[in-house]
């Protein structure tokens, strides 16, 4: 794992690079609104997408680098997220050590996936138009804001195959399945902590299907 800072409009976003030999395409993910990106569903996506070929990004966005623990507004979140993964795509990475030098090239032109869990998912969803992205995995999208208000529309907008991962018990409620979406349900709640193994089978099974 190489860790790195990119600038954004908005400061600083932490880099958690897990890059692969000869990779096939590329994987950004965010984390959660409270969270980091060590939350468990998070690592074990991480290690499914290098098992099928894939390198992996995991971002921390600028307000947590900042040691914040509550996010700025989605505008903030989404310009910093484009940023992150406009320099990851260009193989523009600055600052690495000698032995690292061949790194970028680990996710320059490849084929991008994003997503994250939770809040990450929803910034993934918004923008995966403006990053490129070929398809979004969301992990426990949070469907249903605490309001009451439901998300649906980020959801429905991603535009791109999309993968949710959710927990049969998720207090904030369980996305459909559609056309270009597949729904995963776990045993467990939003932290999806129960069957990280189901996390991985379905994340490896997912992103191959999507380059084919």
């Amino acid at each position: 794992m190489i860790a790195l800072e990119l600038d954004t409009p908005h400061g600083p976003a932490r880099v958690h690079l897990h890059p692969v030999a000869g990779p096939r395409a590329a994987l950004v993910l965010g984390h959660g609104a409270g969270g980091g990106v060590a939350a468990p569903d998070l690592e074990a996506a991480m290690r499914a997408a290098r098992m099928v070929g894939v390198s992996v990004a995991l971002v921390e966005q600028p307000y947590r680098v900042a040691g914040k623990r509550s996010p700025p507004r989605a505008p903030v979140l989404d310009a910093a997220w484009i940023a992150v993964c406009e320099q990851l795509a260009a193989g523009r990475l600055q600052g690495l050590p000698h032995k690292y030098e061949g790194v970028p090239q680990k996710y320059e032109g490849l084929p991008l996936f994003t997503g994250g869990r939770s809040s990450g998912a929803r910034v993934a969803c918004r923008t995966a138009a403006a990053t490129g992205a070929v398809g979004v995995l969301c992990l426990a999208f949070p469907l249903v804001a605490p309001s009451g208000a439901s998300r649906q529309e980020e959801l429905d907008g991603a535009g791109v195959p999309v993968l949710v991962v959710q927990g049969a018990s998720d207090r904030f409620g369980m996305p459909e399945p559609a056309p270009t979406r597949a729904v995963v349900v776990l045993e467990g709640d939003h932290e999806l902590k129960s069957d990280l193994p189901g996390v991985g089978i379905a994340v490896a099974q997912w992103l191959p299907d999507v380059l084919a």
